[in-house]
């Protein structure tokens, strides 16, 4: 019964993250979000209010954060593991909402906006979730 009431709980909370980038458009003001659809190569970026895409870009990282790290404590139990997640998480949302910020406010006219788009993906995507995941899997169960 515990087993199964810990599969249902990842479900639900990975279902939360599959909910978020669904509702993406009607949930987080991002402007960046059509223009990458289209061919950004060569486009200058659109007009944009940047502290609304600031604030929706934290808020979506944080969300993730949060049931990232539900996540985590639902496959471990254990504090070490959240806390140096919680860390992880806080040190790379720091570097790279400042990397962000800097792109989007210093970027040109026409340039190739790959750097923009790789630092807003990993700030919108529950990525280093993946990452961890099966690291601490690794680490745990090759120690015992």
């Amino acid at each position: 019964m515990k087993r199964t009431l810990k599969i249902f709980g990842f479900i639900i909370l990975a279902g939360l993250l599959v909910l978020i980038r669904t509702f993406e458009n009607s949930l987080f003001y991002d402007p960046l979000l059509l223009f990458f659809e289209m061919d950004y190569k060569s486009m200058p970026l659109p007009k944009m209010d940047t502290f609304a895409l600031q604030t929706g870009i934290a808020l979506r990282f944080l969300l993730n954060t949060i049931i990232s790290l539900a996540i985590l404590w639902l496959v471990f139990k254990d504090r070490e593991i959240i806390k140096l997640s919680l860390i992880l998480y806080s040190i790379l949302f720091a570097i790279l909402f400042m990397a962000f910020s800097f792109i989007i406010f210093t970027s040109e006219e026409s340039s190739g906006h790959f750097v923009l788009f790789y630092v807003r993906r990993f700030l919108i995507q529950p990525l280093l979730l993946l990452i961890l995941l099966p690291a601490f899997y690794f680490q745990k169960y090759k120690s015992s």
